[in-house]
């Protein structure tokens, strides 16, 4: 299946599962919020221009933030994972450029559990810090905030977990061989 086509079913899929899924769930709704959604923008390739990186996770917040009824927090918070992802990519990968090995990012493209899970979780906080300032606008309560941060952030986290292990990615090594 071609690159295109798979990340136009994720795409869908993300966004169908968030709205009409984890946005149901509503014990946990008040201190915190099951995200999964932004997933689709942690697994773009690694050879994507930053530019439609960015266009694709602002398209991609924008459609969930149509469906929630939001004024672009969720647009926001996935244009600011995605200009900060190229960056964390370039700490974390060894020097070796695995990045241009393999077609994106996971356990075994970013050399190991734990150098995609300090993706994934680093990541997975800023947006969803960014995600619920945007909402609340303040510190006013900065405990509930950094809990709400917190909590969710490690719900999220949780969830991705069972996604790796649930759906696991089969990648292939490429070679600059002929």
């Amino acid at each position: 299946m071609s690159t295109f086509l798979k990340n136009i079913i994720r795409f869908i899929l993300f966004i169908l599962v968030q709205h009409f899924v984890l946005d149901k769930v509503h014990p946990l709704h008040r201190m915190a919020t099951p995200y999964l959604y932004y997933l689709f923008i942690l697994w773009l390739p690694f050879n994507m221009n930053r530019s439609w990186q960015l266009f694709i996770a602002f398209l991609f917040g924008f459609t969930l933030d149509s469906f929630q009824h939001n004024p672009g927090f969720h647009a926001a918070a996935c244009v600011l994972i995605a200009y900060i992802r190229p960056f964390l990519v370039n700490l974390l990968i060894p020097q070796e450029g695995a990045d241009g090995n393999y077609e994106e990012p996971s356990i075994k493209s970013m050399g190991g559990m734990l150098p995609y899970f300090i993706y994934v979780a680093v990541l997975t906080i800023i947006h969803h810090g960014w995600l619920f300032l945007l909402e609340a606008w303040q510190f006013g309560d900065i405990w509930y905030f950094l809990g709400k941060t917190l909590l969710s952030s490690a719900i999220s986290l949780l969830l991705i977990i069972i996604t790796e292990l649930l759906f696991v990615r089969k990648q292939k090594f490429r070679t600059n061989t002929v």
